[in-house]
């Protein structure tokens, strides 16, 4: 098993925080990652994206062209990659935040889930990348919620419990999302 994953958008919506969670989620379930952020030079509002792969086996290049999941967060990000998904790959995205059309070419699967407003109604719209991951994890099965929840503990300090708490309230939102 080897699936490639695009994760897109602007910065400070926690691409790059979204990409290396599904990675350390994986290396925890004992699988091989590679994980290659490209960003901007500004903080905030720069373009941000990271390419992912996970697999059994050993990676030979963390390079992806053509992505089997995309996970996107605007719409300037989904006209950038979406011609770049494999036939059959799967698409997940702020339905909030890009309003562009996006139709099932090629047999995509769609999911839009409108991670901003769920984000939202648990107090902070910056969550939405949290969102999205819960989303992703329940509907792709690449990475388990266990998993997911663990490599978060590792990488939000103790000192930071509430921010903790914030963050798998909105996995969990995610996968309530995608379970319907």
């Amino acid at each position: 098993m080897e699936m490639k994953i695009i994760i897109a958008g602007s910065g400070g919506q926690g691409i790059l925080f979204l990409g290396k969670l599904i990675c350390q989620a994986a290396m925890i379930e004992g699988k091989n990652v590679t994980w290659f952020p490209s960003y901007g030079a500004e903080m905030r509002g720069g373009t941000a994206n990271c390419t992912i792969i996970i697999s059994d086996d050993m990676i030979g290049s963390p390079v992806v062209k053509n992505p089997d999941f995309m996970i996107v967060l605007n719409n300037a990000s989904l006209r950038r990659f979406l011609p770049r998904i494999q036939e059959k790959g799967w698409l997940f995205f702020d339905s909030t935040l890009v309003t562009d059309n996006v139709d099932g070419k090629n047999g995509i699967s769609i999911f839009p889930i409108p991670s901003s407003t769920i984000a939202g109604s648990i107090g902070n719209p910056r969550l939405s990348n949290m969102v999205l991951l819960g989303a992703f994890s329940q509907k792709s099965n690449i990475v388990q919620k266990d998993s997911i929840l663990k490599a978060l503990e590792m990488t939000i300090s103790s000192d930071k419990k509430s921010l903790l708490e914030k963050n798998i309230s909105a996995i969990n939102r995610g996968i309530e999302f995608a379970q319907n």
